[in-house]
């Protein structure tokens, strides 16, 4: 039988990888029936490694042995070794398990024995190479968990804080280590992303710092993460534990000081002596962690002289006060009083700040009262206006407390009011002061002065028609005091009545006495006053015999008024009473008793009725009053021929009497004028009803009374009358088919057919219609209306004025007009505008040089109840026309009222930003929701301009300058700088200088060389350019290297420059390193083809040539060497090559050399070097040819021998490099050392340099070094 184990493949766990082959079988020949010897077993061929991970656990399975066996018998397995220990082997299936866990950080592989026994020949033993495969099994530790840095608050955004440095075992991505900040403390929003790192742990300043405005120490809590790796069959990431940077920020001499208090008032005394401290003012330096001292002086003043202040904040007085100066001034000194730190700030200016100190002056009582003629608003009280005499004038007799008329009398004391000062007392002396009384009797600082009537009975124009009184005004506490002297003048009234001299006056007249009989002219009242006060006029007072009798205003003369009236059967006697009145009202009367003589007692009688139709206008009234009589119509029943028979008509008062008259002796009836229906009372349906009455002559008079009916028939004679001349009717915009307002008319005339109304409209076009209606009683309204498709606009016409024709059905077309004014109400339906001038592009300076408001954003709106606000909707950051994102986003502000204000000053950074563009619009408040509120956008430039807070730096040049003294010259060049300035203008602007020149000898020595370089500066594209010159002649036997510092300075307009060092190597190259090349053409045609000579050496030695000289060869052997070329090949480290280096260079490197032959090249030497050199030269290229044939011949050769014995060849290969691993530090493989250096170092760096020799140049180059300026 085959054992079990025999038959069984090799197999691994998971994740592990077995180099093993397929068992070969290999076929036996026919049993021949012999017994052949028992042949030991063998392991797999391919049972050489297997690869573990080294997560794998204790106790899993790790690999299996297979081996062979022939003869079929039972195998045993083992492991031993010293690295046994990591297993387990089942001896009889060969099934290895993991015995003790794996690591790959302390062992990734190693060997252990394998053996198999068949139990009758010796143990077949086997080296097996375990593998370790790395898994994710470490976390990064960081190298130091203390860390701490100091900061400036100044450093720029982007500069190095500090570096970290995490170490992850793993390999992979599993120890590939990314950097995290997990939180800052303080924990804030400024400081979230103050600061970022970066993949090699540096960690970047990501924002601005401030000492005082945000936090002056800060703790990052970091943490480290490998890239992630596979670790117990899943993929996951390990992370460190936290550590804590501790940033402790510098503060920077970068705020202005500030006062401890917003606002500083104090008082003092107008009389107080020079001297006198008033008030201290104390400011504080805002860099809380310098604490500058600080210093005060008065900058500004409104009253220069007045005060001083002392280094200590002690503001004194230094001249002399006056209180009454400052009334206009609310009686306050405004000092400027400015506070600047001992030292400059960072920018090299002052470090101030400015505040307004109000020192209110108080009052002392120095002034008395003084009079002025003004009005107690209008008066300025100047010196010169002062004034001592008044007039006014006032009636007779006026009442107690009337005062003066045109007394215009201020009295002012320019102490202040209030306490005692500036208090006084008014008083009246002189002859006539008992008649008057002054107000007010007491007052402060000033007071308009009435003097009153006290006593009216003194005040009396028949005594006396002026009078004088003395105003004094006296100072409350000093008893200083003014006096003004008033003249009054008396006005005389009306302060007597007329009288009569007797109350009672008995006369008789005979009845019907005719009109204007003289009663009496005898009766006459008196009056004492002057003027019109004294002149009388007579009446007669209603009652009894007033319509009867009659009397002469001027004179007094009673007659007879009406003598029909005159019937003594009726009336016997008259009390009249008789008034009399004089020019001021006053009025006194006394009675008449008048007897009535008998002469007549029979009354007329008046036949038939009397009632007439007349059309108004045009008709008039005619007609008789018949009287009846026995013996003659025209006369009473009184005897015949007698005054007592004969008649008199007259018409009765009536309320439309006086529209008529009647003949007195024939009693005909007429109108006076047309009549007018509509003068008549409406209810009384047109009929005017008069009364005419008939008298005798006799005596008494006696009458009768006939009514007279007239009808006045209507005509449309009038025209319609509005209610209003004009009308006001406002209506809002926007609102179409709304009632405007609503008109009346109304016609005089008084029946219907002539009294209807129509309305007509006139202008306003299409946009109104009125419709009438009809009210009664000669009334009408026209009713305005908005079509219901029209509507208002205020912005295009804000009001309307249309008139109103009301006309009624008379043919001849009259009408009457009335204005209708319609103002349109003003609807918020505008969208407001940004006023284009207001968003002209302004200028900010960067880094803190302006604070406050920049600018006004100002927005209109035609609307008149428009409530505007301007809104921030976009900004823009461009720096040199390209967008760069949200950088400048917390820069500016916009308030609602458009006011641009700088919001973050500090953080404004030209470099980064030089144009910010404010996207605004203005948005009204009291937009009717109907129509657009916002308006257009508009955008407002802010150019920031650029300050001088960039050091001048330079630019990285890998040039190496070599001087060689015999070919450099005075005022040649030997080296070259390059430098920039970020920022702008004179600003950026470098002007190069040299600090110092040193030359450094091979053993160390320093000899200053001052004066013997000069350097220039141009400019291109932004970048300047130093260059560097030679001022004399070098000492040539100087061996070492010179030492040139140069300072790049911008050149500010304002404040300090900044400047930044740069030190340079300028190497030199002594003549024992001269080489000759001999061409063999002349010396025009190397000239002709010295770049590609020179590109050539390049490839051939890595270097530079430095042509000397080349000339022609004037010898015999002129048909092999026609020129030469003499210069040096010089290393960029400054070292050159000697002629035996440059002989073996050219040689290794057969296309330079092939080259160089074809452009002439025939020997290589020195300056002393003959021409049969030149067979030595052809002999070594034929030489050197042939072995290079050599060499490809057997290089094919070893290629086909080798090819069978690759895989061997690469075990060697490892082991040779894990050997070379092994290599002690400084021991050096022999090699060919570096032309122009001594030795390789352990690393192969040049040691003159320190530089790796891939920084040597050993790279291909070209022609093109030669730009590198070395002389």
């Amino acid at each position: 039988m085959v054992p079990k184990s025999a038959g069984r493949a090799l197999q691994a766990p998971d994740g592990a990888h077995l180099c093993l082959l397929v068992p070969i079988c290999c076929p036996c020949g026919p049993f021949r029936g012999t017994v052949a010897a028992n042949v030991a077993p063998t392991f797999l061929s391919n049972m050489t490694s297997v690869t573990l991970p080294e997560d794998l656990p204790v106790g899993a399975e790790a690999f299996w042995l297979v081996a062979k066996d022939q003869d079929q018998d039972p195998l045993t397995y083992g492991i031993s070794g010293s690295n046994a220990y990591f297993f387990t082997v089942i001896s009889t299936t060969g099934e290895v398990k993991l015995a003790s866990p794996l690591d790959y950080e302390t062992l990734y592989f190693f060997p252990v024995t394998i053996s198999v026994s068949d139990g009758h020949n010796n143990p077949v033993q086997k080296e097996m190479q375990v593998i370790v495969e790395d898994r994710n099994d470490n976390a990064p530790v960081f190298q130091n968990t203390g860390f701490s840095t100091n900061i400036s608050e100044t450093l720029p955004i982007g500069s190095l804080v500090f570096s970290v440095l995490a170490v992850d075992k793993d390999t992979g991505s599993a120890g590939a280590v990314v950097y995290y900040i997990e939180r800052v403390i303080p924990s804030t929003s400024d400081s979230q992303y103050l600061f970022k790192i970066l993949l090699n742990g540096s960690i970047i300043l990501n924002g601005s710092l401030s000492y005082n405005n945000k936090s002056a120490f800060y703790q990052l809590e970091l943490k480290a993460c490998d890239s992630g790796g596979w670790y117990q069959n899943s993929f996951i990431t390990q992370c460190s534990s936290p550590v804590f940077l501790s940033i402790s920020v510098i503060d920077q001499p970068d705020l202005d000081p500030e006062f401890v208090r917003e606002f500083y008032s104090a008082s003092v005394a107008e009389d107080a002596p020079q001297g006198t401290s008033v008030l201290k003012v104390e400011a504080v330096d805002r860099d809380k962690g310098i604490n500058d001292r600080v210093t005060y002086s008065i900058s500004n003043s409104t009253r220069p002289g007045w005060f001083d202040i002392s280094q200590d904040g002690v503001i004194r007085v230094s001249g002399s006060l006056d209180r009454e100066q400052l009334l206009e001034e609310d009686e306050e000194v405004q000092v400027q009083v400015t506070a600047t730190e001992e030292h400059l700030n960072i920018y090299g200016q002052e470090a101030k700040v400015s505040i307004w100190v109000t020192l209110r002056v108080t009052d002392v009582n120095d002034h008395k009262p003084e009079f002025f003629n003004c009005s107690l608003l209008a008066c300025t009280f100047t010196p010169q206006e002062a004034q001592v005499n008044f007039s006014g004038s006032v009636d007779e007799h006026a009442s107690t407390r009337i005062p003066i008329d045109d007394l215009t009398m201020v009295v002012y004391d320019p102490d202040k009011a209030g306490g005692s000062n500036g208090t006084f007392l008014l008083s009246l002396e002189g002859a006539d002061a008992e008649a008057f009384s002054v107000s007010p009797e007491r007052a402060a600082g000033s007071a308009e002065v009435q003097v009153l009537v006290k006593v009216p009975s003194l005040v009396d124009y028949e005594k006396k028609t002026v009078m004088l009184v003395q105003v004094v005004a006296t100072d409350l506490v000093s008893g200083n005091s003014s006096v003004a002297l008033v003249t009054i003048y008396l006005r005389d009234i009306n302060d007597h009545r007329p009288t009569f001299p007797h109350s009672l006056y008995n006369l008789s007249v005979p009845e019907h006495s005719a009109n204007g009989f003289v009663v009496t002219d005898s009766i006459h009242a008196f009056d004492p006053d002057t003027g019109e006060g004294g002149r009388i006029t007579y009446s007669l007072l209603p009652g009894n015999g007033a319509d009867i009798f009659e009397v002469d205003p001027d004179s007094g003369t009673v007659t007879v008024r009406d003598s029909e009236l005159l019937d003594r059967e009726k009336q016997g006697v008259y009390n009249v009473t008789l008034q009399a009145t004089d020019g001021g009202g006053l009025s006194s009367s006394t009675t008449l008793q008048i007897y009535l003589l008998d002469i007549n007692d029979n009354t007329p009688v008046v036949i038939g009725s009397y009632i007439i139709f007349v059309q108004e206008e045009t008709g008039n009234v005619s007609v008789t009053i018949q009287v009846r009589d026995s013996l003659d119509p025209a006369h009473d029943d009184d005897q015949p021929g007698t005054n007592n028979s004969r008649l008199y008509f007259s018409l009765l008062p009536s309320p439309y009497s006086h529209n008529f008259s009647v003949d007195p002796d024939t009693g005909l009836l007429r109108n006076l004028g047309p009549l007018d229906r509509e003068a008549i009372d409406p209810a009384l349906g047109g009929q005017i009803v008069l009364t005419v009455r008939v008298s005798d002559c006799g005596v008494p008079v006696l009458s009768t009374e006939v009514n007279v009916t007239i009808t006045v028939e209507d005509i449309n004679d009038n025209l319609p009358v509005f209610t209003q001349l004009s009308y006001t009717f406002p209506v809002r915009e926007r609102d179409p088919g709304v009632l405007v307002g609503v008109v009346k008319a109304w016609d005089a005339d008084q029946t219907e057919a002539n009294n209807r109304i129509s309305f007509s409209l006139l202008g306003g076009g299409a946009n109104f219609m009125l419709r009438g209606y009809v009210l009664g009683s000669g009334w009408a309204e026209g009713r305005l209306w908005l079509p219901s498709d029209v509507s208002l606009d205020y912005e295009t016409q804000p009001s309307f004025n249309l008139t109103v024709i009301a006309e009624n059905p008379d043919p001849q077309g009259a009408e009457a007009t009335a204005g209708i004014f319609v103002p349109v109400e003003d609807v918020n339906d505008e969208p407001p505008t940004l006023d284009a001038s207001s968003l002209q592009g302004i200028h900010v300076a960067e880094n803190g040089s302006q604070h406050g408001l920049v600018a006004e954003v100002v927005a209109q709106d035609v609307d008149t109840q428009a409530q505007l606000e301007v809104q921030l909707v976009n900004v823009i950051c461009t720096k040199a026309g390209v967008n760069v994102g949200s950088l400048c986003h917390g820069w500016f502000s916009v308030l609602a009222n458009g006011s641009v204000l700088i919001n973050q000053s500090e953080a404004i950074d030209y470099e980064i930003c030089d144009l910010v563009t404010l996207v605004v619009r203005a948005y009204d408040l009291t937009t009717d929701p109907r129509f657009q509120a916002y308006s257009d956008n508009g955008s407002l430039p802010i150019a920031i301009e650029d300050v001088n807070d960039n050091a001048p730096y330079f630019l990285p040049d890998n040039k190496t300058f070599v001087i060689i003294p015999e070919i450099v010259m005075p005022s040649h060049q030997v080296a070259s700088v390059r430098a920039r300035d970020d920022d702008s203008g004179n600003n950026g602007a470098i002007l190069f200088s040299i600090l110092q020149a040193d030359f450094v000898t091979k053993d160390g020595a320093v000899i200053a060389f001052n004066g013997f370089f000069r350097i220039s500066t141009s400019s291109e594209a932004n970048v300047f350019i130093g260059t560097i010159e030679l001022v004399t002649s070098l000492d040539s036997t100087l061996q070492g290297t010179y030492q040139v510092t140069v300072q790049a300075q911008d050149r500010p307009s304002v404040g300090l420059a900044q400047e930044a060092n740069i030190t340079l190597n300028l190497f030199t190259v002594d003549q024992s390193y001269r080489v000759r090349l001999q061409f063999s053409t002349n010396k025009e045609e190397v000239g002709a083809n010295m770049e590609e000579i020179k590109a050539a050496l390049a490839q051939a030695t890595r270097t530079t040539l430095y042509v000397v000289d080349i000339k022609d060869i004037e010898s015999t052997a002129r048909a092999r060497s026609r020129s030469y070329l003499d210069g040096y090949l010089v290393f960029p480290n400054g070292s050159a090559l000697t002629l035996d280096e440059l002989s073996v260079m050219i040689r290794s490197d057969q296309d330079a050399l092939m080259q160089l032959l074809q452009l002439g090249l025939v020997v290589v030497g020195s300056q002393e070097s003959p021409e049969s050199d030149l067979p030595k030269l052809l002999s070594s290229v034929i030489i050197g040819l042939g072995v290079a044939l050599l060499l490809v011949i057997v290089i094919m050769t070893m290629a086909l021998v080798c090819t069978q014995k690759r895989y061997h060849r690469k075990l060697r290969a490892v082991k040779a490099a894990n050997e070379a691993r092994r290599t002690v530090a400084g021991v050096m493989p022999s090699a060919s050392a570096i032309p122009g250096t001594n030795m390789y170092t352990a690393e192969r760096a040049n040691p003159m340099l320190n530089l790796s020799t891939k920084d040597l140049g050993f790279e291909s180059q070209s022609s093109s070094s030669d730009l590198d300026c070395i002389r």
